[in-house]
């Protein structure tokens, strides 16, 4: 059976007295390199998140869905540095996560968020509360999750 390129390559290393001592001196070099590189434990990445929360008292998720989220995903979607819209409907609200493109500056993003939620207002139906924006920020997502489970344990 004929050897291919990538065969009389490792062929080669494999036989040659240079393998170890090229080793080493790339292990040297990353070595080296390492402590040259400056790092950050925690690097400042800007990515503006927003949670927006909207009540709809008596209403189903698919009420909600209809009324409330498909009407603000468009007027939100149309805000410029918009990444990405998470919507969940629950029974009598709606909750949305809005996620702006990294770098975007977090007080302007949060701003063009509010200005067009306020200016798309009168939209909503009769009963909808006013939508209610918290800002999040990447710092926000836990490390480490738990979740404590038994047999034995009854609420």
């Amino acid at each position: 059976m004929q050897e291919g390129i990538s065969g009389k390559i490792a062929n080669f290393f494999i036989n040659s007295k240079l393998t170890i001592l090229l080793m080493v001196a790339l292990m040297i070099i990353g070595t080296y390199s390492s402590f040259l590189i400056p790092r950050e434990e925690e690097p400042q990445i800007n990515v503006p998140m927003a949670d927006v929360m909207v009540g709809y008292p008596g209403a189903s998720p698919s009420e909600v869905e209809s009324r409330v989220i498909k009407p603000l995903e468009k007027v939100i979607s149309n805000i410029k540095g918009v990444e990405h819209i998470h919507s969940m409907a629950m029974n009598g609200q709606a909750m949305m996560v809005v996620q702006f493109y990294v770098g975007e500056n977090s007080e302007d993003s949060y701003v063009k968020l509010y200005d067009e939620l306020m200016k798309h207002q009168n939209m909503f139906p009769q009963g909808v509360y006013q939508p209610m924006v918290k800002t999040r920020s990447i710092d926000d997502v836990p490390m480490l999750g738990l979740t404590l489970w038994s047999e034995k344990y009854d609420d």
